[in-house]
């Protein structure tokens, strides 16, 4: 069996357990217990390395988490069972006062946990990396497995799991991969907070980041654009010096993300994959004003996954000059006017009124056309998004600000079946990402003037000429999945409206 397959196989075990848990059988009560423990695990292992090459360049490393307080210390190296004063006793000033105020001996560990380690990762200061620690502690609850016994089981699990077998972070990519997976299955989450890794590198690969251009996904997710990003400029920048590696980890990624748990596991993703201080910030960035932004608070490239189906109130559409409800529609007019000037976009977008609607759907679309080159359109496989249980077909768009029009669009129909179980893989992307660069026309690709797009009320969806229309049976489980999903949409948005009434 592949390590690869064994991660996945210790996050499956260690989930099971803390479901079972009185204080954590909701999902996102035991995949944030479980993202904070895996955090301390893994982030051990990449402050290990700073020292290290601290060390190597004859700098002072000045530790994120003092020792005693990592994860080997308190997880790997105590018997809190058989030994819990004498695992305790270098925690506290005075162990004896100390050990009277824990009514059960047999929970010393989850006494440690809830009132000397959160409150000292809580308060951490100092040094911006101390900071950003602090701040991801602060979001989380606090420790709410109920049972010591569980909290040793999930830890036996997850202990084995070694980062530094893998120099490259596959590692830390497959157990994230794995979490926002089984996350967003069982809870729920649309594909707007998880995006396949494949679709991202394909993106990444079109635009093609170099060092010195700030990139930004306003609707960062679990950061998944951000690391990919960073992976591609660390790879492609080779011999990377000290002064490039400082301007990638520091000035060169910046993102927002509205909700708590994927802003959580974002700034945690990136952390761990060494950018120790990330520009991840927790907002709603459709709460942004974006009549008049100036040169310095735009970006030369955003890369994105926008919230889809959504929608937004009064309030926040007064922020648009097109006032409209839909998530997408907002989300697009924000990245047109948030790109810099010679600046570069590739996005998700969902098949829908964004494409082809009329009124201001119809007129978003115009503007977009009138003021960036839209230079490239690659529609999606429903099934693209079907693991997190978001049926709906998509497409990505490629659009340039050079002060230019669009003249003319280049489209290709990415053919494949995928499903929760067929996954989208790079090997998919091979034959578009060739045929991108010189715009070749094939059965799978075609161009299309602004002409023809006017012609038909700037609709841009990709119909290939190629292919004669035909009508596709779904299969009954196919069907059921999707009235499913669509259920708990529903569900969700009555359970919203309760709580305004």
């Amino acid at each position: 069996m592949k390590k690869n397959s064994l991660v996945a196989n210790e996050i499956k075990a260690a989930c099971d357990i803390l479901r079972r848990d009185d204080g954590t059988n909701a999902t996102v009560d035991y995949m944030e217990q479980l993202s904070w423990m895996l955090f301390l695990k893994i982030f051990e292992s990449v402050e290990k390395e700073s020292e290290e090459i601290a060390m190597l360049e004859g700098r002072k490393y000045i530790p994120i988490i003092e020792k005693k307080f990592r994860w080997s210390n308190w997880a790997q190296n105590k018997d809190w069972i058989g030994k819990p004063k004498e695992s305790l006793a270098e925690f506290v000033k005075n162990i004896e006062e100390e050990f009277k105020k824990i009514p059960n001996k047999e929970n010393t560990l989850i006494y440690f946990i809830d009132n000397i380690l959160f409150p000292y990762l809580k308060n951490l200061s100092g040094t911006p990396e101390r900071e950003k620690v602090s701040e991801i502690f602060k979001e989380i609850s606090g420790n709410k497995v109920r049972s010591v016994y569980n909290l040793l089981d999930v830890i036996e699990k997850i202990d084995p799991i070694d980062p530094r077998n893998y120099e490259d972070t596959q590692l830390l990519s497959q157990i994230y991969e794995e979490l926002l997976l089984q996350m967003g299955t069982e809870a729920g989450w649309g594909g707007e907070f998880y995006t396949p890794r494949p679709v991202i590198r394909f993106i990444i690969n079109v635009i093609k980041p170099k060092i010195g251009e700030k990139i930004l996904d306003p609707f960062g997710g679990s950061a998944g654009f951000l690391v990919e990003a960073y992976q591609y400029l660390i790879l492609n920048n080779q011999p990377l010096t000290v002064k490039r590696s400082e301007i990638i980890k520091k000035n060169t990624l910046f993102g927002h993300e509205k909700k708590p748990l994927p802003f959580l596991l974002g700034i945690m993703n990136m952390i761990l994959h060494g950018i120790t201080n990330p520009n991840y910030v927790r907002k709603n960035t459709l709460m942004e004003d974006i009549h008049n932004i100036s040169e310095e608070e735009k970006f030369e490239i955003i890369m994105t996954n926008p919230p889809f189906g959504g929608k937004e109130n009064k309030n926040v559409q007064r922020n648009f000059p097109y006032s409209i409800s839909a998530t997408e529609a907002l989300a697009l007019q924000y990245i047109m006017r948030k790109i810099k000037n010679g600046g570069r976009v590739g996005m998700v977008l969902p098949e829908g009124q964004i494409m082809f609607g009329g009124g201001k759907f119809e007129e978003i679309r115009k503007e977009l056309l009138e003021k960036f080159n839209v230079f490239a359109i690659v529609s999606l496989p429903q099934g693209v998004f079907s693991a997190m249980g978001a049926g709906v077909k998509t497409n990505l768009l490629f659009f340039e600000k050079t002060g230019e029009p669009t003249k003319e669009i280049w489209y290709y129909d990415l053919e494949g079946k995928f499903t929760k179980t067929q996954k989208i893989k790079d090997k998919h992307f091979e034959d578009v990402l060739k045929k991108i660069e010189k715009r070749e026309i094939s059965e799978n690709s075609w161009i299309v003037s602004i002409d023809e797009i006017k012609k038909k009320n700037y609709d841009l969806t990709a119909k290939n000429p190629n292919k004669k229309d035909e009508f596709e049976y779904k299969e009954p489980k196919e069907i059921l999945s999707e009235i499913e999903h669509l259920d708990y949409e529903i569900e969700s948005i009555l359970k919203e409206i309760k709580e305004l009434v």
